[in-house]
């Protein structure tokens, strides 16, 4: 990646205990995404994509335009922070994926999301 499209994204998954089920499978995660753009151009997020595996081995793939309804428009130095959740089979699970970009010179780029865990607490150690 050159420097001129540097898009740096840090998520932080939580539990959210009340709208899980843990006897009847199902856990729920929400995850707050900051997406910072520390590159040189303006770039638009056009579009996302994930895999969400469980402790199973099932994987969700989703893909679709934006997130949260919005395609932020990010110049150098801005971030966008936004909240979404992911709903898994077992107590532990990993997210990752990317979002592609497109620069003010109209070149479209990946933005790499970096895999975090989706835990329980004092699940993992």
């Amino acid at each position: 990646m050159n420097e001129k499209n540097k898009i740096i994204i840090e998520a932080q998954p939580f539990y959210i205990a009340a709208q899980s089920l843990p006897e009847q499978g199902r856990f729920v995660f929400a995850y707050t995404v900051t997406i910072s753009n520390k590159g040189d151009i303006p770039a638009k997020l056009l579009t996302r994509h994930w895999l969400i595996t469980d402790a199973n081995g099932k994987i969700q793939e989703v893909r679709g335009e934006g997130v949260v309804g919005e395609q932020p428009y990010l110049k150098p130095g801005d971030s966008f922070r936004y909240t979404s959740g992911a709903i898994i089979e077992t107590s532990v699970g990993t997210m990752e994926g990317s979002y592609t970009l497109r620069s003010d010179e109209g070149e479209d780029f990946d933005a790499t999301i970096p895999k975090f865990t989706l835990s329980i607490p004092r699940t993992l150690h």
